[in-house]
């Protein structure tokens, strides 16, 4: 079984048998507990959850994860509208907080799930809003990456349904690390910006600028199979049905840096 380098994606739960494999090694990008396979006890617990709930189904994780997404572009779009740029800070601390909440208690509480759609839509809208405002060149960018990032998803999601890359172990090792890389080079970027002038020059414009940002939209993409296959096996491992908000949080998680990215991409493009 495999990892992941979503958090939220993590010691998952199922019904049936434990679907505690999500942390195989009790490890992964932000760290973990022991796998409750490891866990007679969690087995137990989840076992008697099942045998009352119906196991997770694609309908389940689909019909979430537009009901979770469709949130986020309306309170993208609604924030981006009425100009209210200066809650992009506020959203931002509200959705990392009740993310950290969502992750560390794995909860599959709707309105939680929900809110963090809200707040990362407000956030990213007020960002995007704030560019187009900025000049001319940038005007329908946003449109652009809504699109963009869409694409991404459904051309992920093709390539992952018809085998054309699998996700075996190596894969997942590779793509994991290949996170983390991005992670250290975002944090290194941020601390040195605070000594010099445009940092380590990865979020200038620059040449460099241009290629870290196509290796983090690349990342980025290939998040979304892992998503995808911890999705399905949740589903064959029979889970319960209510684990789609959990599924439907960590693929919207892939999905807001996805967007951010192909953002800030455009944005170079723009200033041609």
């Amino acid at each position: 079984m495999r990892t992941t380098s979503n958090p939220a994606f993590r010691n998952l739960p199922s019904g049936q048998g434990g679907y505690a494999t999500f942390d195989r090694q009790g490890g992964g990008m932000m760290g973990g507990g022991a796998a409750y396979a490891d866990s007679r006890a969690s087995r137990a617990e989840f076992g008697r959850a099942g045998a009352s709930e119906r196991p997770l189904t694609v309908d389940d994780v689909v019909i979430k994860t537009a009901i979770t997404g469709g949130v986020a572009l309306v309170a993208g779009i609604l924030t981006a509208w009425s100009g209210l740029f200066g809650l992009a800070l506020p959203a931002i601390i509200v959705g990392f907080v009740v993310s950290l909440i969502v992750i560390f208690k794995q909860s599959t509480n709707p309105f939680l799930v929900l809110l963090y759609s809200a707040s990362m839509g407000v956030a990213l809208g007020a960002l995007t809003g704030a560019l187009e405002f900025s000049g001319t060149n940038f005007q329908g960018i946003g449109f652009q990456a809504i699109v963009g990032t869409a694409g991404v998803f459904v051309g992920m999601l093709i390539v992952y349904k018809t085998g054309a890359v699998r996700v075996t172990p190596r894969f997942t090792k590779w793509l994991i690390g290949a996170s983390i890389g991005v992670v250290l080079l975002m944090l290194a970027n941020m601390v040195m910006s605070f000594f010099t002038i445009g940092g380590l020059g990865l979020r200038d414009g620059s040449p460099l600028a241009y290629l870290f940002s196509i290796v983090c939209i690349g990342v980025a993409a290939f998040s979304l199979m892992l998503d995808f296959d911890m999705a399905d096996r949740a589903v064959k491992e029979g889970a319960p049905a209510k684990f789609a908000w959990y599924i439907a949080f960590g693929l919207m998680t892939t999905l807001v840096w996805l967007y951010i990215e192909i953002l800030r991409l455009l944005s170079y493009l723009r200033q041609e």
